[in-house]
């Protein structure tokens, strides 16, 4: 029988020889990945693909722990992810920081606001909250967009990033920085779930009244979700200003808002393994539906419906539109989201063929 004694069995990182294999064929695929792909693609793009997924499984797992965990909504995390943005690169460029101080400052000062904005949601829930959430970030899109030392509504452009004295050129360079951070940060989400700040946030999430009546310090617990998922996010945001290698506050829209909303509803609320899916099957659906119009017949026939019964300049949007669409199908037909159908198929396997 698989029985725990300690606490600490829940927090260790593997427990059997076959989770210790395949977690040391994913470390492997992981390295060798940047080497092997443009050998067999000619091209560095799936590196970039691979680089943008990361950051936004950084963004997931820290939203779904404010989100999934404990149980507050947000849509304004694109304001964090701004000022982590911002902040990395003026702490580059000004305070001539190495990168990865630059995204740690980014981190806390990230978490500073998260704080600040948390304290709204010790009277706030539901809709109320998120509309707060939503002024908080357009309103710092829109100072940044107005203060020359952020450079006003023309953008920074990113320095030349070394890691210890070695520069990172190029979407392969930006990998050996992005993945290991994006790992690292995933495994401590998925630890601080197990641990008493984790078991807190899910009792706020369950019944706020009854954690409040077991002890739970809920002033201090709400915040610090907020906290800590704007820290995750502001290191995403740094970590995007670096491969994009320029930002202006137009990047960080309210839309961005719900693509963020959007990565941990379709992964699955509640689940670190859910986030790292939402994440990247998200961000593989927005980069591919944003060349629709490339895809050989589809794309001409898009035009075609377009030019008839639209216009040519709608034609973008076809793609939110799909995007949406398959959104609202896995909300309906798996509610647990890409998690959900995951555990499916793993009990599925474990039956087959009864």
């Amino acid at each position: 029988m698989d029985m725990k004694r300690d606490y600490y069995e829940d927090i260790q990182l593997l427990d059997s020889k076959v989770l210790w294999f395949w977690f040391l064929a994913l470390i492997a695929s992981l390295v060798v990945y940047p080497f092997l792909i443009p050998r067999f693609t000619g091209s560095f793009y799936y590196i970039y693909i691979a680089n943008y997924m990361a950051i936004n499984v950084i963004v997931a797992v820290g939203l779904n722990i404010l989100v999934g965990y404990s149980g507050q909504i947000s849509l304004g995390h694109a304001g964090f992810f701004a000022i982590g943005a911002y902040i990395t690169l003026l702490s580059m460029t000004t305070l001539h920081l190495p990168v990865l101080l630059a995204l740690l400052l980014a981190g806390v000062i990230a978490a500073v606001f998260g704080f600040i904005l948390g304290l709204p949601a010790l009277r706030l829930e539901g809709p109320y909250l998120a509309i707060a959430t939503l002024g908080f970030g357009m309103a710092i899109t829109q100072m940044i967009g107005r203060w020359q030392v952020f450079g006003g509504r023309m953008g920074l452009e990113a320095p030349d990033i070394f890691l210890f004295n070695y520069p990172l050129e190029g979407d392969r360079g930006l990998y050996f920085l992005i993945i290991p951070i994006a790992f690292l940060l995933t495994m401590a989400a998925r630890n601080l779930m197990k641990t008493r700040v984790g078991r807190a946030f899910i009792a706020i999430r369950d019944s706020d009244i009854a954690a409040e009546t077991m002890g739970v310090n809920l002033v201090y617990y709400k915040t610090l979700a907020f906290a800590v998922s704007a820290f995750y996010t502001g290191i995403a945001g740094g970590l995007f200003a670096c491969l994009i290698g320029f930002i202006s506050p137009s990047t960080f829209n309210f839309i961005l808002s719900i693509y963020f909303l959007a990565f941990v509803i379709v992964g699955g609320l509640g689940s670190i393994f859910g986030s790292i899916m939402g994440g990247m099957v998200m961000t593989w659906l927005i980069l591919t539906l944003n060349k629709v119009q490339e895809v050989p017949h589809i794309g001409a026939a898009l035009s075609s419906f377009s030019e008839r019964w639209m216009s040519l300049s709608g034609l973008p949007n076809i793609s939110s539109i799909i995007f949406g669409l398959i959104i609202i199908l896995i909300v309906v037909f798996e509610p647990l989201g890409l998690f959900g159908f995951w555990i499916r198929t793993k009990i599925y396997w474990k039956t087959w063929p009864f």
